[in-house]
């Protein structure tokens, strides 16, 4: 077994706690990466733009059963043990992502197909919800006072290397594969692999002992017998779950979700990168970006928790829109210039906004056509009875007809898809996302576990966690992208994360306290 008795055994502990998380996440992430894929493959066909936006919706019911997973298993941390508790949640994350490798597609089994793949992400969110609460908790009570901020964040920099490798895996087997062959059984090879991943975390984690704060606390006689009513039935508790909730893990999920998740969905479907190009960039940008949460962990020792989260969720809602602005420049140049030089105008009386239902009128089918194709437009109502009139450049249009859209546009020197990408810029953009968001994702980890008692601190801090990540994470891209839709603007998506960030931003200064100095056991 291995014990916490030093300094090298704390960072052989928290590497081993991190393989485990690392697994569950690429597990988890594998699906946002393949959610274009997902719309095509697992949902009804006819309407583009509505199986991506369900398949988005699918991404986030994995998100939404996460707090369920929250109390449950942090529940039974807190009682039978941190290890035991993420030994079982990380059997059932790899269960189900082999399962999803397995599934039948729509075309194999009709609706039965979606059913079964978003039940999968409901068993995967529940493994999630259990399994990062009970790993930050079991490495920050081994880790020395004086250095928790800097051991703790290194689990905060799982869910963007799990990430990365599902990202890495999934070019691999597209590249190696082809496009055809990848669409047609190759996307199943990253979730059957996993299963080799599963065995290797089972292993390193087989050799870890409990929590030796735990472990004093069963030998006592002290541990919860009741941890959801003692954390959610006592105002006393119940206020610092609502701080943590409001103050700290909504903001961060904001900005962390918009860095990654977000600028891969804008980069491949807005900017139309063709996903090598795509792949690769967000890969060295969450490599160059990741470091920073363990830096700004680290910091927290220094300088105290309060400061470095508050300055990390004030950045992130000052620069996310004229970061992506950049991230246009550098991506496509050509579809930014075309942005701002062409100037697109649909004028009806006719338009109506559906999520889901295939668009119908003139005046949908056109709103459809700018928003897949990475352009704004402005929207003046018609009186009554008018037909649909687009003026694309200084050319006016009547009706709906794609290859007239699609002429007027040459015409006006308008480029979709790039060749022109200008790497360092779009990197560095994407480095600089990761890096603020780390800002605020680096203390979290330490200042959770040390805002509640040891004998309820798993099930009290996973709840706000993974409520905070469900409610604006999991549905954000979703949101961002239903905004866009709606409001003609390729940037409208980036004011829901902003304005997340700045309103958490604000209760962390009214009421968020400095943790650093507190004892935790």
């Amino acid at each position: 077994m291995i014990d916490s008795e030093s300094p090298v055994d704390v960072r052989l502990i928290g590497i081993a706690a991190s393989v485990g998380t690392i697994f569950e996440w690429y597990d988890f992430f594998l699906y946002g990466a393949l959610a274009v894929y997902f719309s095509v493959l697992f949902f009804p066909p006819g309407n583009e733009t509505a199986a991506f936006l369900a398949s988005l919706a699918a991404f986030g019911a994995g998100f939404a059963v996460r707090p369920l997973g929250a109390v449950v298993f942090g529940a039974l941390a807190d009682r039978i043990g941190r290890k035991r508790c993420f030994m079982v949640t990380m059997v059932i994350m790899g269960s189900s992502t082999l399962l999803v490798g397995c599934l039948p597609t729509y075309a194999q089994a009709g609706v039965w197909a979606p059913v079964l793949l978003v039940f999968l992400r409901l068993t995967q969110g529940l493994a999630v919800g259990g399994e990062f609460g009970s790993a930050i908790t079991y490495v920050a009570e081994h880790a020395p006072p004086s250095r928790r901020g800097y051991y703790a964040s290194w689990l905060n920099t799982t869910p963007t290397i799990g990430f990365l490798i599902s990202l890495l895996v999934i070019l691999a087997c597209r590249r190696n594969l082809g496009e055809a062959a990848f669409m047609d059984w190759g996307w199943r090879i990253p979730f059957l692999v996993s299963v080799l991943l599963l065995a290797v975390s089972l292993y390193i984690r087989l050799r870890l002992d409990e929590s030796p704060i735990f472990r004093k606390m069963q030998q006592e006689g002290r541990t919860s017998r009741a941890p959801i009513r003692e954390s959610f039935g006592s105002w006393d508790n119940l206020k610092r779950v609502l701080i943590v909730l409001f103050g700290v893990t909504g903001g961060m999920t904001a900005i962390w979700y918009c860095a990654e998740f977000y600028a891969l969905f804008f980069l491949q479907n807005t900017l139309q990168v063709d996903y090598k190009a795509s792949y690769t960039i967000v890969a060295v940008g969450l490599s160059l970006g990741t470091p920073f949460v363990v830096l700004f962990g680290a910091l927290s020792d220094r300088v105290g928790r309060r400061p470095v989260l508050i300055a990390g969720l004030l950045l992130g809602a000052l620069t996310l829109i004229s970061a992506f602005h950049a991230l246009a420049h550098f991506a496509n140049p050509e579809l930014s210039k075309a942005s701002m030089r062409i100037r697109i105008q649909i004028s009806a009386n006719n338009c109506s906004f559906s999520l889901f239902a295939a668009p119908v009128t003139p005046c949908d089918k056109a709103r459809k056509f700018f928003s897949r194709s990475g352009l704004s437009y402005t929207f003046v109502a018609a009186p009554s009875g008018a037909d649909l009139i687009t003026q694309i450049g200084d050319k006016k249009l009547s009706g709906f007809d794609e290859s007239h859209y699609r002429q007027a546009l040459d015409a006006s020197g308008f480029r979709g898809a790039t060749a022109e990408v200008n790497y360092v810029g779009v990197i560095a953009i994407l480095s600089w996302l990761v890096a603020v968001a780390g800002m605020s994702y680096g203390p979290m980890a330490a200042f959770m576990v040390e805002m509640f008692p040891a004998r309820i601190r798993t099930t009290s801090l996973s709840l706000p966690y993974h409520l905070g990540v469900a409610l604006v994470g999991g549905f954000l891209p979703f949101v961002a992208s239903a905004l866009v839709i709606y409001a003609g603007n390729i940037y409208a998506g980036l004011w829901y994360p902003v304005i997340i960030a700045l309103a958490t931003a604000i209760i962390a200064l009214l009421f968020l306290p400095e943790t650093k100095d507190r004892a935790i056991s």
